[in-house]
């Protein structure tokens, strides 16, 4: 029986997307944002030389046709990203109207999210009273701090000292439909953050805000404060049957990589294994010697677009790019006859654009195991349904193949 390795490369878009005009950094549309072809010029030009020197060098992504997405997406130069592409390669847009997390995974999934999003405004306070007073409730504080829109490294730094002495959380948002909650895992404690999130989450996602976020950290306001690992997202339950409930009910394995078990909220998914991008790497490493036969694993890489898009760092993504695209030549050699491995991202997150927040892209479609040739533009929803048909299970509207 076949296997398919779906790997979300989080952020890695590749422009063009047709309606970037109705999504913004700010004031600014995302119109001519591109994620990776921004990032090879820099590496080209020599502006990306912290950590890492010369041009982008991803010779086993664009021997599977990355350089050759990038142009079909938006006609952009890849300077580095030459390669006569050998595997299926193609680019797909989005339809659900978000450029978030769950959005993407979603309609990757099958599932092009059936509403609109709830999302917070760019006001202080940017939270609703009624939600304020609850979200203190919970935790039996007298009040919140935060309560605006800000980058998560940045308010631990600027709050993290003053959460230690009050002891109230730090709540915040961002352009996307989250509420993210951070806490000191030792003075204030994880398990109590985690009981916070949980017990606040059906609140939100009855407004449908799509995420209940715990960000813990560490530190000290002396050493600095840094987050941990130990994020967990509280999502909203998909409405309807996705890829990895089609596969469940056709009696196969799903194991689950990454923040995969919180997009889903664990639905349809057997096993999960977490960790940093290098302990990642090593799970899918292990997987792809272990996994069943019929099964489905499903992989996220998260830090191209947590430590690097975000914070706008052109070096440190291209870095990790690299890094990544050595580790995945090694366990492309180790996939069997019969093996299916699909790369491909959620949005964008241009880390050469103004502001801080995703930008709406296209994104590259390459696939390993299944022969050579252009799939051409496609829609996210055909990613699920054509790992159904390599796996021979049924699938569901409005995805098509293209295998």
């Amino acid at each position: 029986m076949r296997r398919a390795f779906l790997v979300v490369m989080d952020s890695v878009g590749i422009g063009g997307a047709p309606d970037a005009d109705q999504f913004f950094n700010g004031e600014i549309p995302d119109t001519g944002a591109n994620t990776l072809a921004h990032i090879a010029q820099a590496c080209a030009e020599g502006r990306a030389e912290d950590g890492r020197s010369g041009p982008l060098h991803l010779p086993n992504l664009d021997t599977l046709g990355l350089g050759a997405s990038v142009r079909l997406a938006s006609g952009d130069t890849t300077p580095g990203l030459d390669a006569e592409p050998t595997g299926l390669w193609g680019c797909a847009r989005e339809h659900s109207a978000g450029k978030d997390t769950p959005s993407g995974h979603w309609e990757l999934a099958g599932l092009p999210v059936p509403w609109d999003w709830h999302y917070f405004p760019d006001t202080v306070p940017a939270f609703p009273t009624d939600l304020s007073r609850a979200t203190a409730d919970a935790v039996g504080t007298d009040g919140i701090l935060g309560d605006c829109h800000a980058s998560g490294t940045a308010i631990i730094a600027d709050l993290g000292a003053e959460h230690m002495r009050t002891g109230w959380p730090i709540c915040y948002t961002s352009a996307d439909s989250v509420f993210q909650i951070a806490a000191h895992e030792d003075s204030f404690g994880l398990d109590r953050l985690l009981d916070m999130c949980r017990v606040l989450a059906p609140r939100l996602h009855e407004m449908k805000v799509g995420r209940v976020i715990a960000r813990p950290f560490v530190g000290t306001l002396e050493e600095g404060f840094r987050r941990t690992t130990n994020r967990k997202d509280f999502a909203i339950l998909p409405p309807a049957p996705v890829l990895t409930n089609w596969v469940q009910d056709a009696g196969r394995r799903v194991h689950a990589v990454g923040k995969i078990g919180d997009i889903f909220s664990m639905q349809g998914i057997d096993t999960l294994r977490k960790g940093s991008d290098a302990d990642l790497m090593r799970h899918l490493s292990d997987l792809v010697d272990d996994a069943e036969d019929g099964s489905l694993t499903f992989a996220n890489f998260v830090e191209f677009d947590s430590l690097y898009g975000h914070r706008r760092d052109i070096s440190g993504y291209a870095k990790a790019l690299e890094w990544f695209d050595e580790q995945i030549g090694l366990i492309l050699q180790k996939m069997r006859p019969g093996d299916l491995m699909l790369l491909t991202a959620d949005h964008g997150n241009d880390p050469s654009w103004t502001g801080t927040d995703h930008t709406r892209e296209q994104v590259p479609v390459l696939v390993a195991g299944c022969g050579t040739g252009q799939i051409g533009q496609i829609d996210f929803a055909d990613v699920a349904a054509s790992i159904a048909h390599h796996l021979k299970i049924p699938a569901q509207e409005p995805g098509r193949t293209f295998l």
